[in-house]
């Protein structure tokens, strides 16, 4: 991918987590690529769905799986505002994702802070695209909930 089309996607996923924002729900968005082609959208919907596993990550990957008719998605490119934690990071283990691309780091529940790494070995990780759009979303986020 290159930058035009990294900020391009990023933007849609920030689009989900401003969503999610408006929804009470940790704003929080991501985008499934494949083949250049948006195939999958989603956005926390933990407290919507009172489920919370329903993280972005884990339904934009079910929708990805049902677009591509496949459980592999080693050519599709994940674009989220946040770091995954540990239980996104394993379904995108799973799923053999080709390559993770996120905004903003989660210092505390990030999977980055997991040893051995999480991620299949060869899913590429980029991070920092639109980093500051998305920081600024999640401190507003919780600033108000204060």
């Amino acid at each position: 991918m290159n930058a035009m089309n990294d900020y391009f996607y990023m933007k849609m996923a920030l689009i989900e987590a401003e969503k999610a924002f408006f929804e009470a729900e940790v704003p929080v968005g991501a985008i499934v690529v494949w083949q250049e082609k948006i195939i999958a959208k989603s956005r926390n919907m933990c407290e919507k769905l009172c489920d919370a596993t329903a993280h972005a990550e884990m339904l934009a990957l079910t929708a990805a799986f049902t677009a591509t008719g496949s459980k592999n998605l080693s050519e599709c490119t994940l674009y989220v505002t946040l770091e995954p934690c540990v239980m996104c990071a394993g379904a995108l283990f799973w799923s053999q994702i080709g390559e993770l691309v996120y905004a903003a780091p989660e210092k505390k529940r990030g999977f980055s802070h997991c040893s051995p790494p999480l991620l299949h070995p060869k899913t590429k990780v980029r991070s920092g695209i639109m980093e500051a759009e998305a920081a600024a979303l999640l401190k507003t986020f919780f600033q108000k909930l204060r």
